[in-house]
């Protein structure tokens, strides 16, 4: 395989990932996302092109179950709806567990940063999905960990006309936030 200089690169037997920095007869020195440089013979590099998360994105195009989901939103699109007497504190939250197993079948392959970043864009694409829908309030199961995907989630909802507190303690421990969404009134 041909290497480039700023090639992103990924070592084939290790969770390694980082930038071609020097290129030499039968050695790849390569530097990590944390700075640290590593030497590998081109053999145990591969050269990446799409991340993980946009490569997951085409992975069930063709799947049977895929299209039979397809199928039933269009179908209650077009089912007639219903209003509700019920205020937006009596309306169960809904609820996104983003812990990594939840998300994903297998981690193998996926660095932390990955991972995050897939956590991330779940929390993402949950809240606008609650926006859209004028679904009042959302609840992000995180855990406790190291604080790192709770920090990130915060910097995300600050991004949203949201209130987001500590979610109920009895309910969920100490690892969820709760998201309440401000919703325009219909016009």
């Amino acid at each position: 395989m041909d290497f480039k200089i700023g090639d992103t690169v990924a070592v084939l037997d290790d969770v390694i990932k980082g930038k071609v920095v020097e290129i030499h007869q039968n050695k790849i020195v390569i530097e990590s996302s944390d700075g640290f440089t590593f030497d590998f013979l081109p053999k145990e590099l591969v050269v990446i092109r799409e991340s993980q998360f946009e490569l997951s994105k085409y992975s069930d195009i063709n799947n049977e179950s895929l299209m039979e989901k397809i199928a039933e939103s269009s179908a209650k699109k077009n089912a007639p709806k219903f209003k509700s007497n019920l205020k937006p504190d009596d309306i169960p939250a809904m609820e996104v567990d983003l812990h990594i197993h939840q998300l994903t079948d297998s981690t193998r392959g996926l660095d932390n940063y990955d991972m995050l970043n897939l956590q991330i864009e779940t929390a993402k694409h949950k809240l606008e999905f609650a926006i859209r829908n004028r679904i009042p309030k959302i609840v992000f199961i995180h855990g406790v960990g190291a604080g790192v995907l709770k920090t990130e989630l915060d910097f995300l909802f600050k991004n949203y006309h949201v209130d987001f507190y500590a979610a109920s303690y009895k309910k969920y421990g100490l690892g969820a936030t709760e998201v309440y969404i401000y919703q325009n009134p219909k016009n």
